[in-house]
């Protein structure tokens, strides 16, 4: 059995974060000192509020993902564009960018939560392929399993270091959002191209990549940089997708049992 891995946005993200400095009044109390002290602890108690209901609606997410991969499989759901890749390709990305600007629309509202739980299963949708073609694998259920656990390793260790760290990764933002847009333009020329070395190169990158990119949206959670769940949820959602779909893709290359 043949093992083929054409996942156009197993290295796109788009992840619309509003920067928003916190601003704290200070208003002297009888020793003529400000507050600014008990301004922090409040704001501090906010921001990992809204890392709970990250945590939250990510692992919620993981719901209509499954149930869409699943439908996907049934379905046979990758057939549809099988003959038209790039054709496929481009209709996805124009499908996942209107979600992204559908979500930022209404981000403070309900509307913002159901459109997020939409597209995930459509992403899962998206994985059917990936998850049907390592299925055909004799020990495509081990992988899919060893995908998943890798991946919840990475993400507990990134999320480890975002919050003892001292140091700021924040900064790194714009050199990972090159990478991801290169990425990109690399994922769609392979489709012509159909190189095994350019795939797998891509798939590296992209672990690489989406892994700090979980860091750094951790930590501008954490730094107050992000206050809204529903967007901070879309960020670590994409990346922890594109660290599961790559690395699925590199174990069923590598330890995909063909006989």
């Amino acid at each position: 059995m043949s093992y083929q891995h054409n996942d156009p946005f197993g290295a796109s993200r788009n992840s619309p974060t509003n920067l928003q400095n916190s601003q704290f009044g200070q208003s002297p109390n009888a020793w003529g000192q400000g507050n600014f002290g008990t301004a922090v602890e409040i704001d501090g108690s906010r921001q990992r509020k809204v890392l709970r209901n990250t945590f939250a609606l990510l692992a919620l997410s993981m719901i209509p993902t499954i149930a869409g991969a699943w439908i996907g499989v049934q379905t046979k759901f990758s057939s549809l564009f099988a003959g038209s890749p790039f054709i496929g390709a481009i209709a996805f990305l124009a499908i996942a960018f209107g979600f992204f600007y559908l979500i930022e629309r209404n981000k403070h509202s309900a509307a913002g939560v159901g459109l997020l739980l939409v597209f995930t299963g459509f992403m899962g949708l998206m994985l059917s392929g990936l998850i049907g073609s390592v299925l055909g694998l004799r020990n495509g259920a081990s992988l899919i399993m060893m995908a998943f656990g890798g991946t919840a390793s990475i993400f507990a260790v990134m999320a480890g270091i975002a919050t003892v760290s001292k140091r700021d990764f924040t900064n790194m933002g714009k050199f990972l959002t090159v990478g991801v847009i290169l990425l990109i333009v690399a994922s769609l020329a392979n489709i012509f191209f159909q190189m095994p070395a350019l795939m797998l190169t891509i798939s590296v990158l992209a672990i690489a990549i989406f892994s700090a990119f979980i860091l750094v949206d951790i930590q501008r959670i954490l730094q107050g940089g992000e206050d809204n769940y529903v967007t901070a949820t879309l960020s670590i959602y994409l990346s922890v997708y594109n660290v599961f779909s790559n690395l699925l893709a590199i174990l069923g290359i590598f330890g995909g049992d063909r006989d």
